[in-house]
């Protein structure tokens, strides 16, 4: 699949929410989105930050049709106030972009271990209370975010939550599977129900953002933060780059539901936007289910 920014159709009309809009890869999606004429709503954990940027956005594109709307996915009362204060008549385009990374150990408003409770349960909660507003929409999509360190989790279905021993990487890698899962798991139900939904996952490689240095990481003291900005000036590609794969699975107009949008390059690190097939938790429908049932049972969420 050969795909540029410059590939993106025209998105006149489309209404779109991208949450953890405020910085990083988020902000780049919801811009170029918004550039194309898309009416963008940057969904942010912090006012002060969004209401940054909604006015960077609106001064690198004039014109631009964007709103600020406050959500939390580490609170499902804040993931149910934003879907039950949502105004319009419909949603075109979900982008499940907000997470945190390897942070230290804590719990969310809810109980949840916070990698497990915010990128995974807060997104499954938000998409679900979204979906008769999706399903209002003509062609309605979901884009989650996963990681290309998906693929080294070893995903313990007794350990989600952290019941056990704590440590902050396997947590995440574990949390962006879940992602994974999730995605692969809305389109099959998705499917078997006969809607027109189309749920995608991409991973977007090594990019620079303040995921690893805000939050809950920035607390780390000035050791970490010194070092960590310095791997991500050298080791880590520009943030419109990372970009690249979200971009491509929210706009190619004939992807087929259920894809997986990853970089072509070397452990999917860094590259162009391709079509990937061969990954385990694509294929193991038995975990998905399981994991969807758990956190229906969890967020009260039910589809």
């Amino acid at each position: 699949m050969s795909w540029t920014p410059d590939s993106i159709p025209d998105q006149l009309g489309r209404l779109v929410v991208v949450t953890g809009a405020n910085s990083g890869i988020g902000y780049v999606t919801a811009r170029e989105l918004a550039r194309r004429g898309a009416h963008v709503v940057l969904a942010c954990r912090s006012d002060e930050r969004g209401r940054d940027a909604v006015e960077r956005l609106r001064t690198e594109v004039p014109g631009a049709h964007t709103e600020l709307r406050i959500l939390d996915l580490a609170d499902l009362k804040s993931v149910r106030r934003f879907a039950e204060g949502w105004s319009h008549e419909r949603l075109d385009l979900l982008v499940n972009n907000a997470g945190v990374a390897m942070v230290p150990f804590s719990r969310t408003t809810d109980g949840f271990e916070s990698q497990f409770g915010t990128n995974h349960l807060g997104t499954f909660a938000l998409t679900g209370l979204l979906m008769p507003h999706l399903l209002a929409a003509a062609d309605p999509r979901v884009v989650t975010v996963s990681s290309e360190g998906q693929r080294f989790a070893q995903f313990d279905m007794t350990n989600l939550n952290a019941e056990r021993r704590y440590r902050s990487a396997f947590a995440y890698v574990q949390s962006k599977r879940a992602n994974l899962y999730f995605a692969m798991e809305l389109q099959r139900r998705a499917d078997a129900a006969g809607l027109r939904l189309r749920s995608m996952a991409v991973a977007p490689g090594l990019t620079r953002s303040n995921v690893l240095t805000g939050g809950a990481n920035s607390a780390r003291g000035r050791v970490y933060g010194t070092l960590t900005r310095l791997l991500l000036r050298i080791a880590f590609r520009p943030t419109p780059d990372g970009a690249k794969t979200s971009l491509c699975a929210s706009t190619v107009p004939d992807l087929p539901g259920g894809s997986y949008v990853v970089p072509d390059g070397p452990l999917q690190l860094r590259g162009e936007p391709i079509l990937r097939s061969r990954e385990r938790a694509i294929q193991d429908s038995a975990t998905a289910r399981r994991l969807w049932v758990l956190s229906e049972q969890l967020t009260g969420v039910h589809y």
